[in-house]
C-alpha cells in the first residue's frame, strides 16, 4: 500500500519584514534605538549588556480557527551604566561612617598667616 504526501511546504515569512511593519515601523525604530544605546553605552562603560525582544502571540477567545491573533513586541534594554567611584570612610566608635580618623587627636586651631612683605637685614 501506497501512501500520498501531496503537502505543500511553505516558507516562513521573514521576521525582520514582520518587524518593520508592526505598529507602522514604530517596533522597529525603537529597538533600532535600543540597540545603538546597547552598542554605545558597552562602547563607553566596557561591560557588558542586552537587549531583549519579546514577541507575545496570543489567541483569539474561544479559539475559532481563522480569526486574527494578537500579537505584540515589548523589548527589555539592560545597558551597562557608570558606576560611581568608592570613597574611604572610617567607622567611628559608635559604628558610624566619617571622613575624620577617630584615632586621630583634634585637629590644630589653625588661621591664615600673611606672609611679610619687608625682609629684615641682619
Amino acid at each position: 500500500m501506497t501512501t500520498s504526501t501531496d503537502q505543500q511546504v511553505t516558507e516562513p515569512a521573514e521576521f525582520a519584514a514582520f518587524l518593520v511593519q508592526h505598529l507602522a515601523g514604530r517596533a522597529h525604530e525603537e529597538i533600532s534605538a535600543e540597540f545603538h544605546e546597547l552598542l554605545s553605552a558597552v562602547n563607553e562603560h566596557g561591560k557588558k549588556g542586552a537587549l531583549v525582544v519579546r514577541i507575545t502571540v496570543e489567541p483569539p477567545k474561544g479559539h475559532i480557527d481563522g480569526d486574527p491573533v494578537v500579537i505584540s513586541v515589548d523589548s527589555d534594554l539592560k545597558a551597562p551604566k557608570a558606576s560611581a567611584p568608592p570613597s574611604l570612610y572610617f567607622v567611628d566608635h559608635d559604628g558610624n561612617a566619617t571622613r575624620n580618623d577617630p584615632r586621630q587627636t583634634a585637629a590644630f586651631d589653625l588661621r591664615d598667616v600673611t606672609t611679610a612683605t619687608e625682609i629684615k637685614d641682619i
